[in-house]
């Protein structure tokens, strides 16, 4: 038995709300180590042990969340949240513009970001026809799972 990128999506998530300061799982020859510290000014890591006889693959200490844009009081609507953890991007690529602007109307199932987790990218798509009435999250910024992305008003 392995560990499938669905499993530690999965245990990011339970440890991304949780309080706990680290985790190590073992299955198999793979090991999982996950570490943070709330309050100190260590950034959380995030280790996966290769079998014996292999060389690991580096992994890079994960980013805190950055600060996010506060979504104003007045923009109503349907709350877009994040369904992971992961790197929030605004645009299919750096050369490209944006999905979409504040108060750029949209139709249900037009693309609006993308999740980056571990080099895998989920397309977040409008749930409903609207006006994009707010953005929360910068472009390639860290987001927290269940965050709030985009408010949508009905159109």
């Amino acid at each position: 038995m392995s560990l499938t990128y669905k499993d530690i999506s999965e245990i990011l998530k339970i440890i991304d709300s949780s309080d706990c300061e680290e985790l190590v799982l073992e299955v198999g020859d793979t090991k999982l180590v996950v570490q943070r510290n709330a309050g100190g000014a260590r950034a959380p890591r995030t280790e996966i042990a290769s079998p014996p006889g292999t060389e690991p693959a580096p992994i890079a200490p994960l980013p805190a969340p950055a600060d996010t844009p506060s979504i104003s009081a007045s923009a109503r609507g349907a709350e877009i949240r994040a369904p992971m953890v992961g790197t929030f991007y605004r645009k299919p690529s750096p050369a490209e513009p944006a999905f979409v602007e504040e108060g750029q109307a949209v139709k249900r199932g037009d693309p609006l970001c993308l999740i980056e987790v571990m080099k895998l990218y989920t397309t977040i798509e409008a749930p409903m026809d609207g006006i994009v009435a707010a953005i929360g999250a910068e472009d390639a910024a860290l987001v927290a799972h269940n965050q709030v992305l985009f408010v949508i008003e009905p159109a």
